[in-house]
This record gives structure tokens, sequence and C-alpha cells, in this order.
């Protein structure tokens, strides 16, 4: 990848792959072969659910449920799978805080999903933007590793190739909420210990890619405020549709800052009964003076403080 006339590679580079293809194969298999690939249900009962099926009139699923054959839960599972959609169960290793996985009926998933298209009619279908959008907040338990990671996952089910960064080098959160393990990360990349493999494809959710914090280091202003940073956001968005990036809270350093002029925008985040009007408002007019372009801003639920 080129940034200008100037070559910024990685070390022990991999490069993600740039065709991927949603739906996957499983869209469009029938539910009962999926629900039998899943290990849900025994292979002899499909013709049996099958012969009920005629005669009661119901569906597949329904059937299978009503002769306590399968679970619901399970059905619902392959049912997204037909749609081009994963489905993940509670202890599929993530963290309770991607609700976008884990339970997307909910009305905190609905309301995100509105928050996506507005993104995607504001900024990322515009030919004039950048492909990067830092979530910033001026304060802690405010939410905005909560919402960039549930918007990572969104942009992905919606078919988009997509990056999550956790660039919050100081209190990081997304390789809990990711099950991530190990220190390899943007900080091991921005000082030239890592390459591509510090990026991290989630198979269980196509089309999206997490590169973590990785270990604590004693400069992050530093590390972010160097050339790499910005060339390392330049490299990536030839790969990515979507390149999120999680900051630090606003109010303690100018990490925030730094890290929303490299991507050239932010989405602000704020909490109700938590945040700070006045912060915010000092948080937002120090990024226009970085010259950031504020795309929006979300107004995080009452409920448990998710930073």
């Amino acid at each position: 990848m080129s940034t200008g006339n100037q070559i910024y590679p990685l070390p022990n580079r991999v490069e993600p792959p740039l065709d991927i293809e949603l739906p996957s194969r499983e869209a469009g298999q029938p539910l009962g072969a999926l629900l039998v690939d899943a290990g849900a249900l025994e292979a002899d009962n499909v013709q049996r659910i099958l012969d009920y099926q005629k005669k009661s009139g119901l569906l597949f699923g329904e059937a299978g449920v009503a002769m306590g054959l399968v679970d619901e839960v399970d059905v619902r599972r392959a049912l997204a799978l037909q749609f081009g959609h994963t489905l993940l169960a509670p202890d599929a290793g993530f963290g309770q805080d991607l609700v976008a996985a884990t339970d997307p009926d909910c009305e905190a998933v609905e309301h995100l999903r509105g928050l996506r298209a507005q993104l995607m009619l504001r900024w990322f279908e515009n030919d004039a933007r950048q492909a990067a959008l830092a979530v910033v907040s001026p304060g802690h338990g405010e939410g905005r590793s909560y919402i960039a990671a549930n918007l990572a996952v969104l942009f992905a089910q919606l078919g988009k190739r997509t990056l999550l960064i956790d660039a919050d080098l100081r209190n990081p959160r997304q390789h809990e909420i990711f099950g991530l393990r190990g220190r390899v990360g943007l900080s091991t990349v921005l000082s030239g210990r890592a390459g591509w493999e510090a990026v991290h494809e989630m198979r269980q959710i196509p089309g999206l890619w997490v590169l973590p914090a990785g270990a604590q280091p004693p400069n992050p202003q530093e590390l972010l405020s160097r050339p790499g940073f910005s060339r390392l956001l330049q490299s990536l968005r030839a790969s990515y549709e979507v390149i999120l990036v999680d900051t630090p809270a606003g109010q303690d350093s100018a990490d925030a800052g730094t890290i929303a002029a490299r991507a050239g925008a932010a989405l602000m985040v704020a909490c109700r009964d938590a945040s700070s009007v006045p912060r915010v408002a000092e948080l937002a007019e120090d990024l226009r003076q970085f010259g950031v372009s504020i795309v929006g801003a979300v107004l995080n639920g009452a409920g448990p403080a998710r930073r």
C-alpha cells in the first residue's frame, strides 16, 4: 500500500483478503442442514420434522420446536445464517457488551442500526470522505468502547470490510470485548515490533477485523503523534471500507484529539445523566481546532456505564 509516493511496509505483512463474499455459503441452505451442521439436530430427525411439517402446516423450525427435537434459539441462529447474518451464542467468548452479535433483536441494537444508517449517509458513502472515524467522548464510562465495538459488528453485517482499532493505549477495552489475548496490537505495531499479524480476523463475524491496543506503552502520546500512526491509517484505508477507532477519554490527555485529527473525523459520544455538557462542548471545540469534522453525536442511554 502506498501513501502518496511513499511505501509504508509493515514487518511480516500478511494482507487481509479484499474479496469477502457476503452472505456466506450457509445462505440458501435448507434449515435442517444448517441445524445438523451445527450439531443442534440429529440427521435422522430431519425427515420426521418434514413429515410433521406437512401435516401441521408449520414452518420447519416451528415444527421441530413443537416436536421437542430442536431448541428455538438454535432455530433462530440457523435462520440468521440463511440470511447471511451471524447470531452468536452468549457463551461464544465475547464480552457481554457486544450485543449487536449476541442479542441483535434488542432495542439498543435497533438504535445502533439507526446510527449506522446515518453514518453511512453522512460519512462512509461520501466520495470526499476519508475512511476512518474516531469515536470520542470527554469522560470515562460514557460508552465509547461499547458504541465503537457494536458499530463495527453492524457495519460488518452490512457487508462492509470493517476494521476496529483500539487506540486507547491507556485503558484499552476492545481486547476484553472481543475475547482477544496477547500483548500484540497497535502499540507494538507503532513501535516497529509487529506487523499485520497484529490484526485479528474475527471469523465468527465475517467481514470484521480488530486491531487491539497491545501492551501498554510508557509514551502513548508520543507513539500516536509520530508520523507512523498517520501512515498506518493511510495504509489500512486501502484494505477496509470502514475503519472505526476507539479513543481514550478526552479529559485525561490530548490523545483523543491527536487520534481524531489523524482519522479526519469523529463521532461524539455522551451518556445521559453522566456526561458534562460543558466538557462535551469543550472537546467539540478542541476537535474543530484540530481540523476534525464532527460527523455526529450519540447519546448513550441510561444504565450501567460502559466505557
